[in-house]
């Protein structure tokens, strides 16, 4: 069952990253602003049931444990893609926070970094693919120490 979640979560995630990325080259009026937001909140949802899935993958007895993961190679490939997309978040989550509040305000956000934000999320979007193929590898027995 939690593989199946977490297998779930990068489809989700996948899927919402790239809305958001589609939604930000869009018209930004109060409805592109609407759709932005709610690809930005799957994206949340998904990463959310990625990271505590994955968690309990590695620390719980259920899966293969932390030995095998932190002595595969693709494993640790995988986490490093992982951080790279947590770090790349920092700049959209803040950005679209700002616009949010605005918005919330009755203000108009100031969109002029989304197209920097539309290629943040295809970056990402690959990275999630690059974990899938990294993932498969793991599950193949390919780069165990």
């Amino acid at each position: 069952m939690l593989a199946a979640l977490h297998v779930l979560a990068l489809g989700i995630g996948l899927g919402a990253v790239w809305a958001r990325s589609r939604a930000l080259r869009q018209s930004l009026d109060p409805a592109g602003l609407a759709r932005v937001f709610a690809a930005d909140a799957w994206w949340g949802i998904a990463a959310l049931l990625w990271l505590s899935t994955g968690l309990i993958r590695l620390f719980s007895s259920l899966e293969k444990g932390t030995t095998y993961y932190f002595g595969n190679r693709f494993f640790l490939l995988k986490m490093a893609l992982f951080i790279t997309i947590i770090l790349l978040e920092l700049t959209p989550m803040t950005t679209l926070g700002r616009w949010r509040k605005a918005a919330r305000h009755g203000e108009v956000p100031d969109t002029t970094r989304a197209p920097a934000l539309a290629r943040i999320s295809v970056i990402q979007a690959a990275l999630i693919v690059a974990m899938v193929f990294a993932a498969t590898a793991m599950a193949r027995g390919l780069g165990a120490s």
